[in-house]
């Protein structure tokens, strides 16, 4: 018995870190909608569909941390921030879960390429987004591309720079969406 107890504690391993992505406040949502933004569930690159923080050593090596994870799946965190950004960016707009479609409504498709920390010290989110109609044709399609330094070593910094870029991504989505008049 003591020997189990003892290649028990031996044995023993920290669980590894978990992080969110840090979250701002809700923005109210208006009482007259000028028109309904559906976001659908970001696709994310298969490679990023883990649960450890994805960082990139060098031009070809990725590497998936064993320690440092996600608390929760990427794909709906990214999807909450980024309804959240829109909201504020486009308070017009109701920017709402592709779970709750009305039949009038825009809908915004994500395709996420990159969301990882960089060898360089910068942490990367690109992809593509599309913009349908209500009747599921391609009204326009763009890539998004956004870097932003780290400012400190650590998953702490990494986790908070790739929030950041995540938000310059929405912020770039959201102004070509306004440009394009779509909803008028």
């Amino acid at each position: 018995m003591v020997c189990a107890l003892i290649s028990a504690c031996a044995s023993s391993v920290a669980p590894p870190a978990r992080y969110m992505l840090p979250t701002d406040p809700m923005t109210n949502t208006t009482n007259q909608p000028e028109g309904t933004l559906v976001l659908s569930a970001p696709r994310l690159a298969h490679y990023l569909d883990v649960d450890g923080i994805v960082m990139q050593l060098d031009d070809i090596t990725l590497n998936a941390a064993r320690e440092h994870q996600w608390a929760e799946g990427l794909d709906r965190q990214l999807e909450r921030r980024m309804r959240a950004n829109l909201s504020q960016s486009l308070p017009s707009l109701r920017v709402i879960r592709a779970e709750n479609d009305p039949s009038d409504a825009l809908t915004l498709r994500l395709s996420i390429d990159q969301f990882q920390g960089r060898f360089d010290g910068v942490a990367v989110a690109s992809g593509q987004w599309q913009l349908l109609n209500a009747a599921g044709e391609l009204l326009v399609m763009e890539n998004f591309h956004a870097e932003t330094p780290l400012a400190t070593d650590g998953y702490p910094a990494l986790v908070r720079a790739l929030s950041e870029s995540w938000d310059q991504a929405a912020e770039l989505i959201a102004t070509q969406i306004r440009q394009g008049h779509y909803f008028n």
